[in-house]
């Protein structure tokens, strides 16, 4: 088991030509970390093949929006999103993620996952914080974990539901402001 880091509000910046890459195997274990990932989380590759892509996942984002991720992914759809990850130090940074489902030569099965993550603008992060925030509100103050992350999925639904838009969509305009 991985000792538990703790958050410091230290911010890490990727800059607007950088581009993380990553791999995994069907279960989300880490089969490729490009250079820029290595570097901004503060961790070799070693300490990243063969582990849970959640390693880097920051405590102030919901789990809702990863089961949502789940959804679309293991459907065969790629996902776009805004992600706060955490540094092996605590330090942490945001960035724009677009993840696609690798599919088997014949294009049944999926054999892993793709992930480009870059700069996000600062507006679409400063739009989509808030969201979160209630996300992970919602699933801290709910009566169980299971109660909690739907609460948090049925809550960013009716967000969505609010504006007339869905999640893509949603994301994809922040992105593109």
């Amino acid at each position: 088991m991985r000792e538990r880091i703790t958050p410091t509000m230290e911010e890490r910046k990727l800059t607007e030509s950088s581009f993380i890459v990553s791999r995994t195997d069907p279960s989300g274990k880490i089969t490729y970390a490009n250079r820029t990932f290595m570097e901004i989380s503060g961790y070799p590759e070693r300490e990243l093949l063969g582990v849970q892509h959640n390693i880097v996942r920051h405590p102030d984002m919901p789990r809702g929006v990863f089961q949502f991720m789940w959804e679309e992914l293991s459907s065969g759809r790629e996902f776009f999103g805004f992600v706060k990850n955490l540094c092996k130090d605590g330090a942490y940074y945001w960035v724009f993620a677009n993840i696609t489902p690798d599919f088997d030569t014949d294009g049944r099965h999926i054999v892993g996952y793709y992930s480009v993550r870059r700069f996000p603008p600062e507006s679409a992060v400063a739009a989509i914080e808030p969201v979160y925030q209630e996300m992970v509100r919602i699933e801290q103050t709910s009566s169980g974990k299971k109660q909690g992350l739907k609460e948090s999925v049925n809550y960013l639904q009716g967000f969505l539901a609010d504006k007339g838009v869905s999640y893509e969509k949603f994301v994809l305009d922040l992105y593109q402001a």
